[in-house]
């Protein structure tokens, strides 16, 4: 008869009792968290082996380590008092108190991957210090010491042996048959083994590696290590000298097509975070000096002629410092560097390297980063695989672009493999090559070249020159011709003067202005140098080298202020009228206090202006307030504030309400005076007079608003002097503010969600045709 069991979901079912699990239940969970495959068991003890100061590290596996991993070091050793507890969990000599965790400087330090392997294997362990006269061997089982064969104490037993430790796992997850299961095959869980060591054997040159596969074992504790192995792989699959180098180790353990492509490159908290102009020195010499956030980071990436189909990402956290062995172990004070992944960087190195390489093409990039201790949280995992860090973002980007000024300066030579012939063999010439392709494929030769055919001796010097590809021919001149430089257009300075002085257009025609340069002020206001240090921290550095180095191509709509640009190979679609605006905030928060000004002659009253701008606003029916209402309160708003105004902005009001001059935010640039009623409407509901830096703020968007370019609010009178109004603003569009974005603009990030868009790209392009 089987019992039914009631369901739990009924109403009258009971709550199912909490009960306390078994210690042995408890310690095998743990014990799956932290050994996931061999690969983690051998991690863990090649950073014990570092932490014990090992200079030699020698590891041997058997069928992927899942019947044998054993790993033999030259440490310091473990003391024979400490045997008894060395498989227990949470035993360690690296922690005392909590607050060691802000300064833990080695790769260990909870004291759960012995006890982990002892629940889900067999252990055993031979241990010598330099001080004691032999070794020592200790077997393992669930945490606790346990005789090497029925009948013996479980007291570990003198042995032969050399100075430091010998652990050996045999059955793993032998009492876990689902892990056991879930493994791949041998072969693959070996090449993950060796890809561990290849890893720490990169970054650890200074410890000698090696990796063999094991022959026959016999399964016996009590013999010695040299009766237990036998015929094993006559020579190990790695091995890496000790005193060696890490660019040599690369070289040696991931080939010489990886070490001959490898830029090293380094970087750290200390070094200039932008390049500007000389004009720009003194926001730089504004920051802080001697920060405690320092960190350096030192790398070996590729440079665009190593391709592969997958990316090798070595990362490890914090600099090893090595000690001799004969340093007590107690003493040895190590920044250990720990083997993590960071998805974050990874994607941003990725990033880098898609303008570089094909696509589908991955790079190796290896990678040291040393911060302070203190900084790092490594208790984030249970294998420690991930760690996080202060500054994590920043600490990315400063790397990525140091990264990609790197590979800019190696990017001028590349190498491309490529095959001769379809079908094999040696190449014919390019006579013959034309006869056999009958017409079918059209021969492509360079005219000089034809010209030297007659002489074989200036064909090979014609061949050693470097050529540069079509698709990377660019036009960089500022010389050359534009869209707009075909019509003639007048300085708008003097559009309205021009038929009565006689100025030529060619005196204005397609020339750059050679503007003066405009100096940052000299402001000790604590709200002035916040707003400026916002504009240097929210600079987004690709864009505005795009800006500082493009190549101005013409003016798509003036109304809809969309222009071209030219960076290198690409075409940028931009909206001027954003640029403009944020070129004029900056230059007004680089001004502040110093402004040149804009006289007004005769000057408009105040009153009337704002009366103008009110009653062509429509939002203004909806208000509670009449239109004479708001008019008075505007007016009561600026009036008692003219001063602060004429002080800090240069904007003068008059006692009698008369508005005598505007701050002139860049020479030779003459805002739309059309848009004045609006810009001082504006003035008093749209700035926020109750706080300091919300006022400079909110002033210097709504004058950087008025200073954009746009559509005209009041039509011109005729067809002729509408068209001399709309050549005016081409000209000071092109020739004074495109090059002041060029010189002064701090693009930030946010302008690249619709204010700038790659319209086409040459190298693309020619992929296109090519497949045409």
């Amino acid at each position: 008869m089987i019992a039914e069991i009631p369901s739990p979901a009924t109403d009258s079912a009971e709550p199912l009792p909490i009960r306390r699990l078994q210690e042995s239940l408890i310690n095998r969970i743990a014990a799956g968290e932290v050994i996931h495959r061999p690969a983690s068991a051998l991690k863990e003890l090649v950073e014990n082996s570092l932490d014990a100061g090992a200079t030699s590290i020698r590891v041997t596996i058997k069928d992927g380590g899942m019947k044998l991993l054993q790993i033999q070091d030259n440490g310091c050793g473990i003391r024979k008092s400490d045997l008894p507890i060395l498989a227990e969990r949470f035993t360690t000599s690296k922690l005392k108190t909590f607050s060691d965790l802000s300064r833990i400087q080695t790769y260990g330090f909870r004291g759960e991957a012995l006890a982990s392997m002892s629940h889900v294997s067999h252990l055993s362990v031979v241990t010598k210090t330099k001080s004691e006269s032999c070794a020592w061997k200790a077997c393992y089982v669930d945490g606790h010491l346990t005789p090497p064969k029925p009948g013996q104490s479980v007291d570990p037993k003198p042995c032969a042996g050399n100075d430091g430790t010998t652990i050996t796992i045999e059955d793993m997850f032998y009492n876990t048959p689902t892990r056991l299961s879930a493994l791949k095959s041998s072969s693959e869980e070996y090449s993950r083994i060796l890809d561990v060591l290849t890893k720490y054997a990169i970054h650890n040159p200074k410890v000698a590696f090696v990796c063999k596969k094991a022959g026959t074992y016999l399964r016996h504790f009590g013999t010695r290590l040299t009766h237990t192995l036998q015929a094993g792989s006559p020579t190990p699959d790695l091995s890496s000298p000790s005193a060696s180098e890490t660019p040599n180790n690369i070289r040696l353990l991931y080939g010489h097509s990886i070490a001959k492509e490898l830029v090293p490159v380094q970087v750290s908290s200390k070094d200039k975070k932008f390049t500007r102009e000389d004009e720009d020195e003194d926001m730089e010499a504004d920051e802080p000096e001697g920060d405690p956030e320092e960190w350096h980071a030192e790398a070996h990436i590729t440079n665009a002629n190593y391709q592969a189909k997958k990316m090798v990402f070595l990362l490890f956290i914090n600099r090893t410092t090595y000690s001799p062995p004969t340093a007590p172990c107690s003493l040895l004070d190590l920044f250990k560097d720990r083997l993590v992944e960071s998805s974050r960087m990874r994607r941003a190195f990725e990033a880098v390297y898609n303008g570089i390489l094909p696509k589908g093409s991955s790079p190796f990039v290896y990678l040291s980063l040393e911060i302070d201790p203190r900084l790092v949280d490594v208790n984030v995992h249970p294998t420690k695989r991930e760690v996080h860090f202060l500054n994590e973002e920043e600490i990315t980007e400063r790397i990525s672009d140091t990264f990609q000024r790197a590979l800019a300066v190696q990017n001028h030579s590349r190498t491309f493999e490529y095959q001769t012939l379809l079908t094999g063999g040696v190449a014919s010439t390019g006579q013959d090559l034309s006869q056999k392709r009958k017409g079918k494929q059209r021969e492509i030769s360079d005219p000089v070249e034809e010209d030297d055919e007659e002489s074989s001796s200036n064909l090979s010097k014609a061949s050693k020159l470097k050529k540069t590809l079509s698709q990377h021919k660019v036009r960089t001149s500022l010389k050359d011709r534009t869209l707009d430089s075909m019509f003639p257009v007048e300085n708008p300075a003097h559009v309205a003067s021009s038929s009565s002085q006689g100025k030529s257009q060619d005196e204005s025609t397609g020339k750059t202005l050679k503007s003066r340069e405009i100096k940052e002020s000299v402001c000790f206001l604590t709200s002035v140098l916040d707003l400026r240090r916002k504009i240097t921290k929210g600079k987004h550095r690709q864009l505005t080298e795009i800006l500082e180095k493009h190549t101005f191509v013409g003016i798509v709509d003036l109304q809809r202020s969309l222009s071209l640009i030219q960076h290198s190979t690409n075409l940028y679609l931009v909206n001027h009228g954003s640029l403009a605006e944020e070129l004029f905030y900056q230059l007004g928060v680089r001004q502040f206090g110093n402004f040149s000004r804009m006289k007004l002659d005769p000057p408009p009253p105040l009153r009337n202006l704002v009366e103008i701008a009110v009653n062509a606003e429509d939002s203004t029916k909806n208000s509670k307030l009449t239109k004479s209402q708001i008019i008075d309160r505007i007016v009561k708003i600026l009036m008692p504030r003219r001063e602060m105004l004429a002080e800090y902005f240069s904007l003068c009001i008059s006692d009698a309400g008369l508005v005598e001059s505007l701050p002139l935010l860049l020479r030779d640039y003459t805002p739309n005076l059309n848009n004045l009623p609006s810009f001082l409407m504006r003035l008093g509901p749209q700035v926020d007079w109750t706080s300091e830096i919300e006022c400079f703020e909110s002033f210097l968007r709504e004058l950087a608003y008025f200073y954009t370019p746009g559509e005209t609010v009041v039509p011109t009178a005729g067809s002729d002097d509408e068209q001399a109004q709309d050549q005016a603003e081409r000209w000071q569009i092109q020739h004074v503010l495109f090059p002041a974005m060029r010189r002064y603009l701090f693009a930030p990030k946010s302008l690249l969600d619709r204010d700038v868009v790659q319209a086409a790209s040459l190298p693309d392009l020619y992929k296109v045709f090519e497949r045409c």
